[in-house]
């Protein structure tokens, strides 16, 4: 369609871009199409974008001048960044302040960047209820992305700040579905306490974004959060126990026993549950499911994501 406004989009073979792709995709008269941006254009992913006809740009994070390249001439970004690629609160910080400082040379009208709050503004450096990590984080890839929100900010980058929230493909390629344990049974291992959790299906991210875009400049310069549902996970271990037909249990430990377990990150998400558990009210206050159904009228619920996605959770 002739005069479409192009949309830039980090990480587009990834959970987050590859919703805002499809997105744009399934909106065939919506006025925008996609350019897909990666650092790998012969993956396999890149390939099948390319198959559909979506615009594939190559761009690295660590390359200012690549992003640059690859946003010229696009009207809206989509801004994200994987630190589970790195593990480095620094390195994504790095990576967040390339981005926005590309958008802002290359004149992108509407930036959408998709953040978290700080939690050093809910438990200081000094607090020891939970260990600071790589000497200046308690949440490493919350607290890097809220620093490079003032990256924007401070630049004039027209962008509307995105809270995303745990996304229930965790159950698929983070390990955090239910496990049998030593004595057969399947339990789900957090440690959320009895508080709820605002999740959200990658999908349904993607659907938000595109709402956003959208409605033009009505959030530009204003911070928006977004959830599917909040559940507590006993509520979604019966959930899991309904839909994949096998008895799953809430295996409830404490922050510093999920910290300890050792795998790569296992401090940076026991220090993101026990902020989950701690600060309930103002991080899922701050992702309204009604507001969320407002930009995605079909939200999708954990029980009908978990119906349509019950053979890709790996039980163990």
């Amino acid at each position: 369609m002739a005069g479409e406004k192009i949309i830039a989009v980090c990480g587009a073979t990834g959970a987050q871009g590859g919703g805002v792709v499809r997105a744009i995709l399934a909106d065939k008269a919506g006025g925008f199409k996609a350019r897909a941006i990666t650092r790998k254009p012969d993956s396999d992913k890149a390939k099948a974008l390319k198959a559909q006809g979506v615009e594939v740009a190559t761009a690295d994070l660590d390359d200012e001048k690549s992003l640059e390249k690859a946003f010229a001439g696009a009207y809206g970004a989509y801004c994200v960044t994987n630190f589970w690629e790195h593990f480095s609160g620094e390195k994504e910080f790095a990576q967040a302040s390339n981005i926005a400082h590309a958008a802002k040379a290359a004149g992108i009208q509407h930036a959408i960047w998709s953040t978290f709050e700080d939690t050093r503004k809910w438990v200081p450096l000094s607090d020891n209820r939970m260990p600071t990590l790589q000497g200046k984080y308690k949440v490493a890839h919350f607290d890097a992305k809220a620093e490079a929100d003032e990256v924007f900010k401070k630049l004039g980058v027209p962008a509307t700040f995105l809270l995303t929230t745990f996304y229930w493909e965790n159950l698929i390629y983070f390990g955090m579905g239910p496990k049998k344990g030593p004595d057969g049974k399947y339990a789900m291992t957090y440690s959320m306490g009895n508080a709820k959790l605002a999740g959200i299906a990658a999908e349904d991210i993607g659907k938000a974004a595109y709402a956003i875009f959208k409605r033009g400049k009505e959030f530009i310069g204003k911070t928006v959060g977004i959830s599917g549902e909040q559940l507590t996970l006993d509520q979604m271990a019966a959930i899991c126990t309904k839909v994949l037909g096998i008895p799953v249990a809430y295996n409830k430990v404490t922050a510093a026993t999920f910290r300890s377990f050792g795998f790569p990150g296992a401090d940076d998400i026991g220090n993101m549950f026990q902020i989950y558990d701690e600060f309930e009210k103002p991080f899922a206050g701050a992702r309204s499911v009604e507001f969320t159904r407002s930009l995605v009228p079909g939200l999708t619920t954990f029980e009908k994501w978990l119906t349509a996605n019950k053979s890709r959770i790996p039980l163990e």
